[in-house]
């Protein structure tokens, strides 16, 4: 095996497959690269067994040659090395060649290294997905979708279900719902591609999180395909596969109350950093509360304290305050994560009552719905 390449684009290809890989896998191949090279150009994969990630480089771009492959073939090299020193070559000319043994000789300027590479062989296959059930979505919103619903998944262990978030088709739309039992985000999209029949999966949230790293803020597709144990993303040469979370996720739509008693319409930004200057002194406190009171005259108090510390009160204006009055606890964290996901419009919250959890939304459309447990202060 034999071929020069652009070192600029190899990096690019690098940096997007070694967020798959994992230096903590129990199958040690995994901790290398797959490099799969052949006349029409070369395939990277990096994975961790949850995450898979292929990318391809074409041999030609738009007129211009950036691999020239004398011998096509396959090696798995150690990512972490193989990375860096792609990275710090000298030239933006690489030449890699493979002997006998899998011995790897990276030349670049006057530069060559030497790596001892693994059988590509041994590396576990991609898995074999059907299309099925297919649908496209643009890069951009597909992005937007997770930035208001992954921060609401759960961090612990205990029940798995829930690091995840859980996407439903059905009626042509995409439900998106994450929650971790203390709080909710729920994100719905009117989608025309969808295929026929209502099917839903758990994505992990890390997989999302990783997915948005890679993904470009255009409009263009990225075909989304679902099985029973795995999801793919292909974006234009990139395939994503995440494996799906097991277990069946609770029915959030019973959390959602019918019927509210105060509904306040409030500027999300200044909320937001109002709730930020009042958690400076909440922090001191377990879990950062921050206390919340609507009251006549459309004036919505936004206060803490921390008797070690001192306390803090600010006063907002709101648009409209409807319904009774009310006074509300609740973790600034979780204020705060909640707002930025609807990102600085105008907000409905909407509330039935000191102790039931609350909603809420942006004021132009209820695409978004974020749902929080108030906490108990005496």
């Amino acid at each position: 095996m034999k071929f020069e390449i652009k070192r600029e684009r190899l990096v690019e290809g690098l940096n997007d497959v070694m967020k798959a890989v994992s230096s903590k896998t129990t199958i040690p191949i995994l901790t290398g690269i797959k490099m799969d090279v052949s006349s029409d150009g070369m395939r990277l994969t990096g994975s961790d067994s949850d995450i898979t990630i292929q990318t391809f480089i074409p041999a030609e771009e738009d007129g211009e040659q950036i691999i020239q492959v004398t011998d096509g073939g396959s090696i798995v090299l150690q990512a972490k090395v193989f990375g860096e020193i792609i990275r710090k070559l000298p030239t933006n000319e690489v030449e890699i060649e493979i002997t006998g043994n899998f011995q790897t000789h990276i030349r670049s300027g006057k530069s060559e290294f030497h790596l001892i590479g693994l059988d590509a062989m041994d590396y576990p296959q991609l898995p074999d997905i059907q299309d099925d059930r297919l649908f496209t979505i643009p890069a951009d919103l597909l992005k937007t979708i997770n930035r208001e619903t992954v921060f609401a998944v759960s961090s612990s262990e205990t029940r798995p279900v829930l690091t995840g978030v859980h996407w439903e088709v059905k009626d042509g739309e995409l439900v998106c719902v994450a929650t971790d039992s203390h709080r909710l985000a729920r994100r719905k999209t009117k989608l025309e591609t969808l295929p026929e029949g209502e099917y839903s999966v758990v994505i992990p949230g890390k997989s999302l999180t990783e997915l948005n790293k890679i993904l470009d803020d255009t409009s263009e597709a990225v075909e989304i395909v679902m099985t029973n144990q795995q999801v793919l993303f292909k974006s234009k040469h990139i395939l994503f596969f995440s494996r799906l979370l097991e277990g069946n996720y609770p029915d959030t739509t019973r959390l959602i109350p019918a019927e509210y008693k105060t509904t306040v319409t409030v500027n999300g930004r200044s909320l937001l950093q109002a709730i930020d200057r009042a958690s400076l002194l909440a922090r001191e406190e377990r879990n950062n509360v921050v206390r919340f009171s609507a009251s006549a005259g459309n004036e919505v108090e936004v206060s803490s304290n921390s008797p070690e510390v001192g306390k803090v009160e600010e006063q907002l204006q709101a648009q409209s305050i409807e319904g009774e009055e009310l006074k509300i606890s609740f973790s600034a964290k979780f204020m705060m994560d909640a707002l930025k996901a609807i990102d600085g419009q105008d907000v409905v919250i909407q509330f039935t009552g000191a102790m039931r959890p609350f909603i809420l939304k942006s004021a132009l459309d209820d695409s978004i719905l974020q749902l929080i447990l108030p906490v108990r202060t005496y």
